[in-house]
């Protein structure tokens, strides 16, 4: 009858990772304007090199500020205000931020949907004003572009990036548009939800369903989920996942890992 695919966007089809990182920087500074008075080319360079390492922990792109912070505070004791900082390693944070963001934002006394807004505020004024430059940070991964162009099945991008972002980059960067009413962005509610809606739509009757994501911990919440058991889950390996993460989806027989030639050519 044919196939859906529900489409993770950052770590699957994008490479957004120089450009959040950039945009983090920015807010941080707009947010905490003394704490970054010490923070110089050389060290934004360092912050953004291990803004690549710490990728695969973010859900959801205000905790970019989050990381950038703990990062300066890490490297800067003197303006220390988090108790987690102390002594505190890339490696540590990559195993327990789960742990560490909640510590964080009420020791910084910060709420979520005020950085969700300044994150996006930074990034819309970025295009504004340099929309090439915005652009230009991001990348779309090999073969990405020609799969969803050229794709026979229903697609769907399901995403925690705002949907505008993932709209543009789409637009500008991969020449492709994906209908509105196909763009599940920050704010339409969880991953699981988001599927639930698609698997009951009429018009999808019959199809077969296939999500792909690069974080395992999505994965695992859809299984579960009993009413998303006709769903086949694939992490992406070229995705911001770490071995660890890999090497524990190969123990979960729900998950197949997936090489990004071989997703191209299933799109295809």
């Amino acid at each position: 009858m044919g196939h859906l695919y529900a489409l993770d966007f950052d770590g699957v089809l994008c490479d957004s990772c120089g450009e959040s990182s950039l945009s983090a920087v920015k807010a941080a500074k707009i947010r905490w304007p003394q704490l970054f008075d010490q923070v110089d080319t050389a060290m934004e360079g360092w912050i953004v090199d291990q803004m690549h390492i710490l990728r695969p922990v973010v859900e959801t792109g205000y905790e970019n500020l989050l990381l950038v912070r703990l990062l300066v505070e890490m490297r800067i004791p003197s303006i220390q205000k988090s108790s987690v900082a102390v002594g505190l390693t890339v490696e540590r944070i990559l195993e327990n931020w789960s742990s560490i963001k909640p510590v964080i934002m009420e020791e910084w006394g910060e709420e979520r949907g005020a950085l969700v807004d300044l994150f996006g505020k930074v990034r819309d004024e970025w295009m504004e004003k340099d929309l090439s430059g915005w652009i230009g940070a991001n990348r779309f991964y090999p073969g990405i572009a020609d799969a969803l162009r050229f794709s026979s099945s229903t697609l769907y991008i399901v995403t925690t990036k705002q949907g505008r972002f993932a709209d543009a980059l789409l637009r500008e960067l991969a020449g492709i548009t994906i209908p509105p009413d196909r763009i599940y962005g920050l704010g339409t509610g969880p991953k699981v939800e988001v599927l639930k809606q698609l698997q009951a739509k009429p018009e999808h009757a019959g199809l077969t369903l296939h999500f792909v994501e690069d974080r395992l911990a999505t994965l695992k919440n859809v299984i579960k989920e009993p009413a998303l058991d006709k769903w086949n889950l694939y992490l992406g390996r070229w995705g911001y996942n770490t071995g660890g993460e890999r090497a524990e989806a190969q123990t979960i027989p729900r998950i197949q890992l997936l090489e990004l030639s071989d997703f191209s050519k299933k799109l295809k």
